[in-house]
């Protein structure tokens, strides 16, 4: 039987200040950005012309906005992979009975609470051509000198890094809760049965992570499509040549810097759309697979 508030008054009014956040913050803005994307906006909003969906046409056969899409799903699905893998062998390293293993998770987790400006102006220090630790490593050991600020695949390998190294610290909190949350029992039996360590991993730890795996795999997808503006902001400004310039920062760019409101807001929408279509593939494919229970 559900659980009713004594006085239905006093439940309303508790409710009344996050509603009140909601609509004005969340639900108002949503409608006003769908709103926009039908119309053609001059300067500071003191203009508006109704032209249907033309920000739309435009969008979908402008080749730099169709690169900023390549770029993005490139950018999100190296990132992904990188840091999520990276994650997992760090976590099992961590999970370790080491002395001290608490100063070593610690320095692990404590990217994560950087800012992605705060990333991406240390990385940018680091991958500076001139005088970065960086390259000054690849000199000494293979002669090499690259220039990551103005070469297109270079600079997206730049930001990639950045965010990998961001994320690191969230995904690893994860996977070690998860991983000492996994019954040692069943490790100990696959151990009495003769497996070695890549069969226990593959056969009972990799299935046992599938609910946290899953659940990085989306919260990263969100992470790298929406959070990455500040960072490539600093270390690139969406160049060279568009190269780093992912749906997030063309849409602030277009928005902001160059006052095109209503075709800005028909980009906000398409990101929401393939964000949240993104998400529910996620959910249905990599869902199945997915095993709840420790037995």
């Amino acid at each position: 039987m559900a659980a009713k508030f004594p006085q239905k008054a006093m439940a309303y009014f508790l409710l009344a200040p996050t509603i009140l956040i909601c609509l004005l913050f969340l639900y108002y803005p949503t409608g006003r950005t769908v709103s926009l994307t039908f119309y053609k906006v001059a300067f500071f909003g003191l203009k508006k012309i109704y032209v249907g969906s033309d920000n739309f046409k435009e969008l979908f056969t402008s080749a730099d906005y169709l690169q900023s899409v390549l770029v993005s799903f490139i950018f999100t699905g190296a990132s992904i992979v990188l840091s999520m893998t990276i994650s997992l062998v760090l976590a099992i390293l961590l999970n370790q009975k080491v002395r001290g293993i608490g100063i070593y998770v610690i320095a692990i987790i404590w990217p994560y609470t950087l800012s992605f400006a705060v990333a991406g102006t240390i990385w940018s220090y680091l991958f500076n051509p001139a005088v970065g630790m960086i390259n000054y490593l690849l000199e000494s050991l293979f002669r090499i000198k690259p220039d990551w600020i103005s070469i297109g695949p270079l600079a997206l390998i730049m930001i990639i890094v950045t965010t990998t190294w961001k994320s690191l610290g969230y995904n690893v909190i994860f996977f070690l809760a998860a991983l000492q949350h996994i019954p040692r029992e069943l490790l100990e039996a696959a151990n009495v049965d003769g497996a070695n360590d890549l069969q226990r991993f593959w056969k009972i730890i990799l299935p046992l992570l599938t609910p946290t795996i899953f659940f990085l795999l989306v919260m990263n997808s969100i992470h790298c499509f929406f959070t990455s503006y500040g960072m490539i902001s600093i270390m690139t400004e969406g160049g060279p040549a568009g190269a780093t310039n992912i749906m997030v920062y063309k849409l602030v760019h277009d928005g902001f810097n160059m006052f095109k409101t209503g075709y800005a807001s028909a980009q906000s929408l398409i990101l929401f759309v393939i964000v949240v279509a993104f998400t529910l593939i996620q959910f249905r494919v990599a869902g199945r697979r997915v095993h709840y229970g420790g037995a």
